[in-house]
């Protein structure tokens, strides 16, 4: 009987070893309810980024359109009257304009990039925005 060597990488096998695990909750991506719910029902995320089918016309969005990482689109959340943990805390509370940026990632998201494709999120030149949805 032959004995394993348990220190050698794991053997690769096709385009599998490119696959990234993916760690957490798959169908919400541990992203926060009311993000989520507002992600998948704007019209942005169901009609214009729903015609996105590749990796690059991703990246050419993120270029063009995201002018800022928060998840809530400036002015668009309704925060006066709450108190407490709610009252103007980012991601608590009442829902607004979800971001383009987090529609995004999202969708990023539901392409499963590989590892080449997150890596040359990581790595683009063009934008920091398109760097910072790479680390998220």
């Amino acid at each position: 009987m032959e004995q394993e060597d348990y220190h050698a990488p794991p053997k690769k096998i096709g385009k599998q070893h490119n696959t990234l695990p993916l760690w957490g909750n798959e169908a919400s991506m541990n992203l926060n309810p009311l993000i989520l719910a507002n992600i998948q029902g704007s019209s942005y995320f169901k009609v214009h980024l729903f015609k996105l089918k590749t990796y690059h016309e991703v990246v050419d969005e993120i270029y063009y359109q995201v002018k800022h990482l928060e998840p809530w689109e400036r002015g668009s959340r309704k925060t006066s009257g709450q108190t407490g943990m709610c009252g103007g805390v980012r991601g608590v509370g009442a829902g607004g304009i979800v971001s383009t940026a987090f529609c995004l990632l999202y969708k990023l998201y539901t392409l499963r990039l590989t590892r080449k494709q997150v890596n040359g999120l990581l790595n683009h030149s063009d934008s920091p925005y398109i760097r910072a949805l790479g680390r998220w």
